[in-house]
Order: C-alpha cells, then sequence, then structure tokens
C-alpha cells in the first residue's frame, strides 16, 4: 500500500476556523483589476473570493463586444479571489484563474480559449511569489506521479518485493522533501502574506513546532493579515484539540 500522511483532520480544523474567523471588519484596501481576454465576445465575467468557506460573487460584469473588463473592490489585506468567466456555453472547465489579490492595481490579461493557463498577473508581489512556489511544486507532482506509475505497474507484474519497497521509500523521501520545501518558501518570505498562506494550505498538518517556527518568521504586517491570523488562530485550536486526545 502506498503511504500518505493524513490531514483530513487537520483540514477538517481549517475549514472550521476559516468559517468562523472570515468576517473580519473590513480595512478599506481598494483594489482594482483590470484586464483583457482575448477572443472573448460575449460572457459574463465574475470577480469571486472565498467567505465562509463557500466561493462567493464580489462582483460581475457582461462582456457584449468589447473584451476589456474592470473591476474595484475594497479587501481587508491581500489574499486569495478568483476570475470566473460564464462563456455560456455550458462549459465550466478552465473557466476560473485564480489569483492573489492586492490593494493597488492588477492587471490579468489572458486567451479565451486557454484562459486559465494563458492568464499573466501583474501588480501583485504575493502574486509572483505563489507562481514561484507552484512552478517547483508541479516539479514535485511530476515526480510522485512517475513513482505512482512505477509502484501500479511493478504491483501488477509481480515484481520483487524490494523493487515496490524502494518505490516506496523514494515516494516517502519526495514527500518529505515537499513538506521542506514549503515549509522553507513560508519561513524565508515571511514579510509576505503568502508565507501564513502556504502553510495553511500546503502543510497545515505539519508539526505544531515547525508552524510556529513559520509564525516566528511573520512580519507584523504577515500576521495581521487574514491569512496570519488564520495561521495564528488554526495553530491554537490544533493544539488545544491535540491535547485532548
Amino acid at each position: 500500500m502506498i503511504k500518505r500522511i493524513s490531514i483530513y483532520r487537520s483540514f477538517v480544523y481549517l475549514f472550521i476556523l476559516i468559517g468562523c474567523k472570515s468576517n473580519i471588519q473590513n480595512k478599506g484596501l481598494m483594489m482594482h483589476v483590470s484586464g483583457k481576454i482575448d477572443g472573448l465576445r460575449k460572457g459574463t465575467l465574475y470577480l469571486q473570493k472565498v467567505l465562509d468557506s463557500t466561493l462567493v460573487d464580489v462582483d460581475s460584469l457582461v462582456i457584449n463586444g468589447n473584451p476589456e473588463f474592470q473591476f474595484k473592490t475594497e479587501i481587508e489585506s491581500p489574499e486569495i479571489f478568483y476570475l470566473y468567466l460564464n462563456k455560456e456555453d455550458g462549459d465550466s472547465l478552465n473557466d476560473r484563474i485564480m489569483f492573489f489579490a492586492e490593494k493597488g492595481e492588477i492587471t490579468i490579461n489572458t486567451l479565451l480559449n486557454t484562459f486559465e493557463s494563458s492568464a499573466k498577473v501583474s501588480g501583485s508581489k504575493n502574486q509572483n511569489l505563489l507562481q514561484q512556489y507552484k512552478k517547483i511544486s508541479r516539479q514535485f507532482n511530476a515526480k510522485n506521479l512517475e513513482y505512482i506509475k512505477a509502484y501500479i505497474e511493478s504491483s501488477q507484474s509481480g515484481n520483487n518485493p524490494r523493487i515496490l519497497d524502494s518505490i516506496q521509500k523514494a515516494m516517502d523521501n519526495l514527500l518529505k522533501r515537499r513538506y521542506l520545501y514549503a515549509l522553507n518558501f513560508a519561513s524565508t518570505n515571511g514579510d509576505n502574506v503568502i508565507s501564513p498562506y502556504i502553510a495553511l494550505t500546503e502543510v497545515s498538518d505539519a508539526n505544531i513546532k515547525l508552524l510556529d517556527t513559520v509564525v516566528s518568521k511573520l512580519s507584523e504586517k504577515a500576521k495581521s493579515s487574514k491569512y496570519g491570523k488564520l495561521l495564528i488562530d488554526f495553530i491554537s485550536e490544533r493544539r488545544a484539540l491535540e491535547s485532548n486526545d
């Protein structure tokens, strides 16, 4: 059997915490999102974010002939937003762009046929850092898929059990390397909101001491952000729950 670190319970705690803590008072930071979707002639564009564990529409715009768009909205602190395009063709695939929203000017340019994969986002430092993180994360994903394929093929062909053990060890080491990479990335970017976001979404089930180390590296601005507060509260909730086990 392929071993995996269990994260179910940690994510249950995380989603409950986000639901309880998401209604933080808005501090009135204005964000202006604008851009162009080449090839789009008709459709509805939505600006979305997660609120109370649910993806909600913040604003919308009907596109009719002009592929350019713009939205203005207040944000509490840098956080993940989504740009969702309903082309009115019944196909919801490849129609949502995730980006790190920040105050100021954010520009998103993309193509109709490859809406998500062609998106170019500028104006957000946290978005740039997120893209750097995802580039390495995709390499981990690709390598893990290679190991899974090799494990399945070896199992079906009845190879020596030691071969399966070797593949399993390689997968375990890859998982550890991925965790260390995420924790190191979060720790070395403590001046930015991307740090607590990565800790929450990528390694929330890591040892509490390691998560505490991430928090110790956060700047005051990052600590007071939405994800900074969620991370600190999440660690407190986990510590309390684990002490009762």
